[in-house]
């Protein structure tokens, strides 16, 4: 990777801040890898991440398939085993479902979905979904009573971002052979559903900088 990373590096103007069509095309161009990989998008926030009425967090549907598919699993009360596997959930349980990954630590799934009956029985599991990021939250849909609907968007490609801890959201825009305009709207999309998440509690500018790359390519400054 050294050779292909320091020449496509070369191809990239730190100085410039380029156009999201500039950016896009460029990196696609400076694309290190041998196979397909994605294009990513990384916002720099003026959010104090620590204080919870700055926090982000919000969901998706990009209007193009970014290639990226979820299994989506289901906590679900007894009786509504059917609704969720006809959905399209790939893991679908109750309590069973929640002692098995307290015993075994295995997830199968991407995103979990859950009743709202199914959230205090899913305290028991927390420490093994929350780090992984799939605790279901009433902010991002995913605790819902219409469990057969919120199942369907996100196997659909409805996609949850929210900051890290240095207040910084990340964002998969796609594919980096998907056609550069979709890549574009995809973009868009994210960056007017980003802008929507900002609280009172913000008094800084709230998007600092932004930045482009293709998998293990370089980063590429945006116009904000």
């Amino acid at each position: 990777m050294g050779k292909r990373f320091e020449d496509a590096k070369k191809a990239v103007n730190n100085t410039k801040l380029y156009t999201p069509e500039e950016a896009i095309k460029l990196a696609k161009q400076t694309a290190t890898t041998k196979f397909v990989g994605n294009l990513e998008v990384h916002v720099r926030l003026g959010i104090d991440p620590k204080k919870t009425d700055q926090v982000v967090r919000s969901t998706l549907t990009l209007p193009h398939a970014t290639g990226k598919t979820k299994k989506v699993g289901a906590f679900v009360t007894e009786g509504k085993e059917k609704e969720a596997q006809d959905a399209g959930a790939v893991v679908v349980g109750g309590e069973d479902l929640i002692k098995q990954i307290k015993e075994k630590g295995t997830i199968g799934f991407d995103v979990a979905i859950a009743e709202p009956a199914m959230m205090p029985k899913l305290a028991q599991i927390a420490k093994i979904l929350g780090p992984k990021g799939l605790m279901p939250n009433p902010k991002a849909g995913t605790v819902t009573q219409d469990i057969g609907t919120a199942i369907k968007e996100y196997a659909a490609g409805k996609t949850e971002f929210k900051n890290d801890e240095s207040g910084n959201v990340h964002m998969l825009l796609g594919k980096s052979d998907l056609d550069s305009a979709k890549l574009l709207e995809n973009y868009r999309s994210f960056l007017n559903a980003l802008m929507q998440t900002r609280t009172a509690g913000v008094k800084k500018e709230f998007v600092q900088g932004i930045t482009l790359h293709a998998t293990m390519g370089p980063a590429i400054k945006v116009k904000i």
